[in-house]
């Protein structure tokens, strides 16, 4: 088996989880995604910003050791969580540094413009327990994205 872990890196409405679907099937890997375990673990408790970073950080610790076991085991892992600011690529580096493992972050580089387009055709089609999320959020998010640079050691893949 070849274990390794794939993270993603992108603005909201980048299609980061698409991807993510994809290479979870191309290399035929786990794929943990944030969004869907934050919104099974605690539902309808995520309202605010702060109530999301409270509950990522909870469900980050959680499953920290977790992952690296299931990497250490030969498993090939695919996170759908944000590596979208320094400080939140720390935890995917602590994960693949202790499990001794190959990673690939994965960039969705696009623009505002794009990823706005994209946001208001998913707001279209939402399933009722999903969240609708307007330009004003994305702006608010968007504020905080930190482009992934050379100097952070990543092995990165632009798309």
């Amino acid at each position: 088996m070849k274990n390794k872990l794939h993270f993603m890196c992108g603005k909201m409405a980048a299609g980061k989880s698409t991807l993510s679907k994809k290479l979870a099937y191309e290399h035929n890997a786990i794929l943990l995604s944030e969004d869907e375990l934050l919104k099974m673990l605690y539902p309808n408790e995520i309202v605010t910003l702060q109530d999301y970073v409270k509950y990522s950080t909870r469900l980050k610790q959680t499953l920290t050791e977790h992952i690296i076991e299931l990497l250490k085991k030969g498993n090939e892992i695919v996170l759908d969580f944000p590596a979208n600011t320094v400080s939140q690529r720390q935890w995917f580096k602590e994960i693949f540094e202790k499990a001794k493992v190959e990673h690939i972050l994965h960039y969705v580089n696009k623009s505002d413009e794009l990823c706005k387009q994209q946001l208001k055709r998913r707001n279209e089609n939402l399933s009722e327990d999903a969240p609708l999320i307007d330009e004003t959020t994305f702006d608010a998010i968007t504020k905080y994205f930190q482009e992934p640079k050379a100097d952070e050691n990543f092995n990165i893949k632009v798309y």
